[in-house]
């Protein structure tokens, strides 16, 4: 049975195209239900209208608090039928109230190889700290910021000559290929909880990711 999946973007929408892309094979095990914004010139918006995939914008700014806002997204998500929440560059702290309420059913990407360089501005941060090899994370998210148990990592390298702009590049083609698999895992029931450490059952997994050392 398909996992219907929300998708909550607030910008250029790539890891959502990549997931729009995933759900189009019949083979894949999840379908994308909607797609919500908190901004309404998301390009996003354009590529779930495409794809005949409904969308909705709440804008934050028209919400009293946090958790008001929160509230509303709940709302939404629910009446779609969402069974996995994917944060897709949604520039928004979720309360956690909502976090608590969709425990194990929300994951995002994060642009490191994460507990490292959690937060914003992380890939001159990279560059300036000199490390070698950075990357993504697709991992379950918990109220403290970009932490919460790991699915799915992949490494990618860092050149001397690398900016900003091209450890961006390198590292956003990786999500695209991460965050499918992340989310066929979770689809195809392979995740096992075990309190905030994960099991997951063999997947053929591709040889550029790497899954959490703990999960063996």
């Amino acid at each position: 049975m398909s996992v219907a999946l929300g998708i909550l973007i607030s910008g250029h929408g790539s890891n959502l195209q990549a997931l729009i892309d995933a759900c189009s094979d019949d083979n894949f095990p999840a379908n994308i239900a909607i797609v919500i914004s908190n901004n309404f010139n998301a390009y996003g918006l354009k590529r779930a209208a495409k794809a005949n995939i409904p969308t909705k914008v709440v804008n934050h700014n028209c919400f009293g608090s946090r958790e008001q806002y929160d509230d509303k997204l709940a709302e939404i998500l629910e009446g779609a039928g969402v069974e996995l929440i994917c944060l897709a560059g949604f520039m928004r702290i979720l309360s956690k109230t909502f976090v608590d309420r969709w425990k194990n059913r929300i994951i995002n990407v994060h642009p490191s190889l994460l507990p490292a360089f959690k937060g914003l501005n992380v890939h001159q941060r990279v560059i300036d700290a000199g490390v070698r090899f950075s990357g993504c994370t697709i991992h379950y998210v918990r109220s403290e910021l970009d932490s919460g148990p790991i699915i799915v990592q992949s490494v990618v390298p860092v050149a001397f000559n690398d900016t900003p702009d091209t450890l961006s590049a390198k590292v956003l083609e990786t999500e695209h290929r991460c965050y499918p698999i992340a989310v066929r895992l979770i689809a195809e029931r392979r995740i096992n909880m075990h309190e905030e450490s994960l099991v997951i059952e063999g997947v053929g997994i591709p040889d550029h990711t790497m899954i959490n050392p703990n999960s063996f």
